[in-house]
């Protein structure tokens, strides 16, 4: 959205100084024809329009995505996650990857993705284990069972996944290499 009133700004500026050189042309210069200039305005108007609507298209916005761009992306968790959504959210990410790495060809592409996605459920992995070991000591009985299932369900699936995944393909991406 930031980008969006970026660019709103630039063209009003640009605008504003073609009309007050317009103006400031017309008054020093009397007998120049700035009737043949005027169309300069408009013109500014429909360049930025079409270049807004380049920049908003859907090819435009994926030649600018990337696998860093989309695991690096974080969508606002809420503030008091749970272990079993935790859990639940890793065992989906999981067995996504392993479907995908097992009924569709596999391509180099596809397989940095899901490695990708393989590191970043390793890394909930890691908050999920975080928050039963701090959750277990004060829970009750039946409380301490279901952390338990959650951290297990979780690393069972992480651990199909990882068996889907080519074992060069976690070792370092392309760009970690170079």
């Amino acid at each position: 959205m930031f980008e969006r009133e970026l660019f709103k700004a630039g063209v009003a500026l640009v605008l504003v100084v073609e009309v007050v050189g317009l103006v400031l042309l017309a008054q020093l210069v009397p007998d120049t024809p700035i009737w043949l200039l005027l169309p300069i305005v408009p013109l500014t108007v429909v360049i930025a329009l079409v270049v807004r609507r380049e920049l908003d298209s859907p090819a435009h916005r994926l030649r600018r995505l990337s696998p860093e761009a989309i695991t690096g992306h974080r969508p606002r968790r809420p503030a008091a996650e749970t272990p079993e959504s935790l859990s639940r959210s890793i065992a989906e990410r999981a067995a996504e990857i392993r479907r995908s790495l097992t009924e569709l060809p596999a391509n180099e592409t596809r397989v940095e993705m899901c490695a990708l996605g393989y590191r970043a459920c390793a890394n909930d992995m890691i908050t999920l284990t975080h928050l039963v070991n701090e959750a277990l000591p004060n829970a009750p009985l039946l409380q301490r069972l279901k952390l338990r299932r959650a951290r297990k369900r979780a690393i069972d699936a992480l651990a199909e996944a990882r068996e889907a995944i080519p074992p060069e393909a976690l070792r370092a991406s392309r760009q970690e290499q170079q």
